[in-house]
């Protein structure tokens, strides 16, 4: 037997960024929004984040980026250097001409500060929000969602969003398909800043490349906080296993690295450790009123800090796609779902495929050895500060929630306009 649960407008399945950012969008254009969350507590685990432009544009959009600028940092220049050397490959100054350029600021924040900001915007916004609901599965009934849970409970909408990450138990609907290891795995943590933190690069976001591995640092909370991340290749999870007992694997990655790479690792928590997946990219995300967004839809290595972007870009235009066809000046018009999913699918599926293409190829320049990394670190050094070439395409105030451009209007046809 199952009991009614509530009647909305859209239901939201995933109470991460995605989510709590196609919640948002969706309670902006008039929707009444529910969103579950399987978790008995909304809340985000990690350390911290790197917010670009595209990203930054979005929350500027709904309102939010002050208050993440209240508790985030703006580094001064994005640094590569080459972990075995030390030496300096090639940097971006984020400031000055590359925020007027893409309209927005650089901004480096910790996980659960960009989550709690929009969790905050939600609750304002007056999404309705209900924790400890595992959701097992969708499906459409005269043209609603019907969500069935673990508890018995139905839920029923007119759109389905799912935003239930990686392991997402709504792909299944579009795609037979499973996480592909990349066979590295990253160790996090955020040590305080004291006198004795090394105060060189504490205004910048600093990335060490070396054979196999790299380390990431830059400051959080209003420079309160530094935060570290080590990414190696690691035999044990290319073997299938998860987690790891000693942090023998993680001092043997960096034994040839410069001392000041070697001493960050004790910023390090290895209690935990996060094995790096993605997932091949897909064309359709729909099935009937349940639409896809965010790592449901995309999941990407982290190497070009387009997770959370990504997602942020894929409410945006959510946002945009349901603006003329669900809800209009007559009022909201719920057959209009089928063209608003069908053309945001249409508009996001190309570039965030490239976006996840382009990560893995960039995660394997950065862990080059031999000539590789010779060849590498040639190229790196032979780009000046302020060449854009490279960011545009990522960047540029034509993707989603530009002050120049906004987000691009799709429509009916599901074609962006040129």
């Amino acid at each position: 037997m199952t009991e009614s649960g509530a009647a909305t407008d859209v239901l939201v399945v995933g109470g991460g960024m995605a989510g709590l950012a196609g919640a948002l969008a969706l309670r902006e254009n008039g929707a009444n929004v529910t969103l579950v969350e399987r978790a008995p507590e909304f809340g985000e685990v990690g350390a911290g984040l790197q917010m670009a432009p595209n990203a930054t544009r979005v929350l500027k959009r709904w309102g939010l980026l002050e208050k993440a600028l209240e508790i985030g940092v703006q580094p001064k220049h994005l640094v590569f250097r080459d972990a075995v050397t030390g030496e300096e490959l090639t940097r971006q100054s984020l400031k000055g001409e590359f925020e007027e350029r893409y309209g927005a600021p650089y901004v480096v924040i910790h996980r659960s500060d960009l989550h709690r900001v929009l969790l905050e915007g939600c609750q304002e916004a007056g999404v309705k929000r209900v924790n400890d609901v595992m959701v097992e599965s969708v499906e459409t009934v005269n043209g609603r969602g019907i969500v069935h849970t673990e508890a018995g409970v139905d839920y029923e909408a007119d759109v389905v969003i799912g935003a239930d990450g990686l392991k997402s138990t709504l792909r299944p609907l579009v795609a037979n398909d499973e996480p592909v290891s990349s066979a590295y795995v990253a160790y996090r943590g955020t040590v305080p800043i004291t006198d004795e933190t090394p105060k060189a690069d504490l205004e910048d976001v600093v990335v060490y490349l070396g054979p196999d591995c790299h380390l990431v640092q830059y400051p959080l909370r209003k420079g309160e906080l530094l935060n570290t991340v080590a990414v190696f290749k690691s035999p044990s999870f290319e073997s299938g296993e998860e987690q790891y007992g000693g942090v023998d694997e993680l001092e043997a990655a960096y034994k040839d690295c410069i001392p000041a790479v070697q001493a960050a690792l004790a910023n390090l928590g290895t209690g935990i450790r996060w094995p790096m997946y993605d997932r091949d990219p897909i064309e359709n995300w729909v099935s009937g009123r349940m639409v896809l967004m965010g790592d449901s839809a995309h999941p990407m290595l982290q190497y070009l800090a387009q997770g959370a972007c990504q997602a942020l870009e894929d409410a945006a235009v959510l946002q945009d796609a349901s603006a003329g066809t669900v809800f209009t000046e007559d009022g909201i018009n719920p057959a209009g779902w089928d063209d608003a999913i069908r053309a945001f699918n249409v508009a996001r599926a190309e570039r965030t495929a490239r976006v996840q293409r382009t990560a893995r190829v960039w995660g394997e320049s950065w862990h080059v050895s031999g000539i590789g990394r010779t060849l590498r670190n040639l190229l790196f050094k032979s780009r000046k500060d302020n060449d854009f070439q490279y960011n545009d395409w990522l960047y540029a105030q034509g993707v989603p929630g530009g002050p120049a451009a906004e987000a691009p209007k799709v429509v009916a046809t599901g074609k962006v306009p040129a």
